[in-house]
């Protein structure tokens, strides 16, 4: 298995072409994928020798990373090619660039908003769990030997307080059992954030922290390491909206497709405009989905907002008759005290005609005891004025949260009519997206019979390309017989 290129008649590469080659090389085991035009060839490690020459320029999106790359690559010359972690250090970082790389074109390309269910997008994630997970030190616990990346990425908050709302977040996440699960979350946090290239670059810088976590030669821990935070920056340029929310992403396994980085342009080109109807019907679909969801939301917030006004308005009413109870008894308390009062001053002023040499000392009482009873009906008086105001209050926020009930249940029905259309919207687009593949399984039919038939007419002109040979020979004999009957002499 020397070779896994794709046999064609064209020669192969010359020494110092497959020499430049390998300047961007994938080492897996004994064999290598290089980024060899359209294909990603494998070939055995033994066959490359890698030798000092200049590195071409790259006409990408990475100039500015060209130079590091190059002075890692030419410290790389005076190490032993066939150091194995010096391999899976160089082939790691070449497969970060590619994902990196396709993940921003084909976001590009795409022109909205990534969700969990996009491949270049997991097949990322895949990729960096694999680099963080490169020259890990295996710690001893009592449930037996754990390895896992989750406790650097824990030291990003104690580096950088922005950090400390992604963590929270992370132990918060309700599902996640393991320290694998928080640390595939926190990534995909940091990635919503756009600030996953911050926080490895503040958690590269400190290689004496790291220590803890990876081995000397790990690639966290080397000039790699620093080339992927720095590839990470072209990331800030997409929107994802990831949710995790029922995600198992403690069982999740790694695997990263390889079939992704292929090109086949033979095929892709026959089904380009069927597969652009349907992404765009899709798209739609989508679109109109995550909006119909987000208005789902709004009602059960403005439900609860209607519910929680609803009781406050009853208990409101229930005070206002409260209030008014206690209204009714201190106006009668006040009438009382009036008739008290009227019924003292009466009987002092008969008391005063009947005997004006009356006791002193009575009279003194008596005038103490008006003073106690004017006193208690001033008190009342104000009681009553200030429940009055109370009334008046309760009354106006009453209408005022009647008020505010009237326009949440519009808002609530208009809200209810525009989820019922966008339910209607999404029932047509899932038709259109069924008969648009009902198309496209047509067409794909169609070119299949038109294959068939045109292998069987190159089959009958190969036939009959033989029968024209056959009739030429034919033709050759019979000229060549009747120049020999002609030749002989009568």
């Amino acid at each position: 298995m020397s070779d896994l290129t794709p046999q064609s008649d064209v020669p192969t590469p010359t020494t110092d072409k497959i020499t430049q080659a390998a300047r961007e090389t994938i080492y897996l085991c004994n064999f290598r994928v290089s980024v060899d035009g359209e294909w990603l060839c494998l070939r055995e490690l033994n066959d490359i020798s890698l030798t000092p020459d200049p590195e071409p320029a790259h006409e990408d999106s990475w100039e500015d990373f060209t130079e590091l790359v190059e002075q890692m690559q030419m410290l790389d010359e005076f190490k032993d090619p066939k150091d194995p972690i010096a391999i899976e250090r160089l082939n790691l970082m070449n497969m970060a660039k590619l994902s990196i790389k396709g993940l921003i074109e084909s976001a590009l390309n795409l022109g909205r908003t990534l969700d969990s269910d996009y491949a270049p997008l997991q097949q990322f994630f895949v990729v960096m769990e694999h680099c963080l997970k490169h020259g890990l030190k295996t710690k001893k616990t009592f449930l037996g030997q754990n390895k896992s990346f989750w406790g650097p990425l824990e030291l990003v908050e104690k580096l950088s307080p922005e950090a400390g709302e992604i963590t929270a977040s992370v132990k918060d996440l309700p599902g996640l059992k393991t320290p694998l699960g928080r640390g595939r979350a926190w990534l995909r946090l940091a990635l919503m954030q756009k600030k996953l290239s911050d926080y490895m670059k503040t958690i590269i810088n400190r290689k004496d922290l790291l220590s803890e976590f990876y081995e000397p030669n790990a690639l966290m821990m080397e000039e790699e390491g620093a080339v992927i935070a720095g590839l990470l920056v072209g990331l800030n340029v997409i929107d994802a909206n990831l949710c995790m929310k029922g995600e198992d992403l403690d069982s999740q396994v790694g695997v990263i497709d390889f079939s992704m980085y292929l090109k086949d342009g033979g095929h892709s080109s026959k089904s380009t405009e069927g597969d652009g109807q349907i992404t765009a019907i899709l798209d739609q679909k989508n679109y109109v989905e995550e909006l119909n969801r987000h208005l789902s939301a709004s009602v059960n917030n403005l439900q609860a907002k209607v519910d929680v006004l609803e009781k406050s308005n009853t208990k409101l009413t229930e005070e206002l008759a409260v209030a008014n109870n206690r209204i009714i008894t201190l106006q009668e308390d006040l009438e009382r005290v009036k008739e008290e009062s009227s019924f003292l001053v009466e009987s002092s002023r008969k008391a005063s005609r009947a005997d004006g040499a009356a006791d002193g000392h009575v009279l003194g009482e008596t005038r103490k005891q008006l003073k106690e009873e004017t006193q208690l009906r001033l008190d009342v008086e104000k009681e009553l004025e200030v429940q009055i105001g109370m009334k008046q209050e309760m009354e106006l926020s009453m209408k005022m949260l009647e008020k505010d009930i009237c326009e949440k249940h519009d808002a609530l029905v208009e809200l209810r009519q525009q989820l019922e259309e966008l339910r209607t919207l999404n029932t047509e687009l899932s038709h259109k997206s069924q008969s648009s593949e009902a198309s496209a399984r047509q067409k794909t039919e169609i070119i299949g019979r038109l294959e068939e038939k045109t292998n069987q007419m190159a089959n009958t002109i190969k036939q009959l390309e033989n029968s024209e040979k056959d009739m030429v020979k034919q033709a050759r004999t019979l000229n060549s017989s009747a120049a020999k009957l002609l030749n002989k002499p009568h």
